[in-house]
């Protein structure tokens, strides 16, 4: 008998993988946690029935999500990544020489946990010395810590459960005030066909706060609609600005200095969500 997971992205439209066998389940004390063997994605973390990431195309949302912001700030010596347990995002922090302390605050630690033990690949930067890993809530650590981070970037699940205040107004203020004065973050905020409305709000939320703000998309295959989105927010500097001349050549599968300025790009449908 064939087994196949689905993750029901809408009430009308899902997407199937084809799965080898279940490596872990657990409901943890924050949310269902699945770690699934596919045959075309590689191993999958899935919380509360949603991807989460996977071997095969966790590169392009790791790399999207951090490097547009850290080869924008001309020097990022303090970071900090609130949620992304899986560890993807630290490793793609620890690319940029400058960095000197990235911090994980992530709320639930049986993420990081299983994705040691069966995503190696993606978590296997977390013991590195210049990282720090805090078991913690990231709306309070942000609230704790003002004037301290140079770059933030916001790796939460969709807007649910644990993660639904990471999408409110008064946490992206809260950004505002831990960042220093030419601080700039990052939030993945999910796919324009079926949440426009909510990149919408985002993008309105963020523009009031920040002077400099900014939508940009890639393509993630396990995402809802293969298209995705991030919005950036700024004190200081344009990531459109950025000379590509200046990017270096890092090791990446998805990023490079010519995807930094075509990210930008945006087709009408999602321009018209910034207006």
């Amino acid at each position: 008998m064939e087994l196949w997971f689905t993750e029901k992205q809408t009430e009308n439209f899902g997407i199937t993988a084809k799965v080898n066998k279940t490596l872990h389940t657990e409901k943890t004390d924050f949310q269902q946690l699945d770690m699934i063997q596919t045959k075309e994605f590689g191993n999958m973390l899935v919380l509360d029935g949603m991807v989460m990431t996977t071997e095969k195309d966790e590169c392009v949302y790791h790399e999207m999500v951090t490097h547009p912001v850290l080869f924008t700030h001309p020097n990022p010596k303090h970071v900090l990544v609130v949620g992304g347990g899986d560890g993807g995002a630290i490793r793609e922090v620890l690319k940029h020489p400058q960095v000197e302390k990235v911090v994980l605050v992530e709320i639930d630690g049986k993420v990081i946990e299983y994705s040691k033990k069966y995503l190696p690949s993606i978590a296997g930067k977390l013991e590195d010395e210049r990282v720090e890993v805090l078991i913690d809530d990231g709306f309070m650590h942000i609230h704790k810590n003002k004037n301290k981070y140079d770059v933030i970037m916001v790796d939460s699940t969709e807007p649910v459960g644990p993660a639904a205040p990471l999408f409110e107004r008064g946490f992206y203020q809260g950004i505002y005030e831990a960042l220093k004065e030419d601080g700039l973050f990052v939030a993945q905020t999910d796919n324009p066909w079926f949440k426009g409305e909510l990149i919408k709000k985002v993008f309105s939320d963020v523009k009031e706060i920040f002077p400099i703000t900014k939508l940009y998309t890639c393509n993630i295959p396990t995402y809802p609609s293969g298209m995705w989105t991030f919005t950036i927010g700024s004190k200081k500097y344009d990531p459109e600005a950025v000379d590509v001349i200046t990017i270096p050549d890092i090791d990446t599968k998805y990023y490079t200095p010519q995807i930094h300025k075509a990210c930008f790009v945006l087709p009408r449908f999602v321009e018209q969500l910034t207006k």
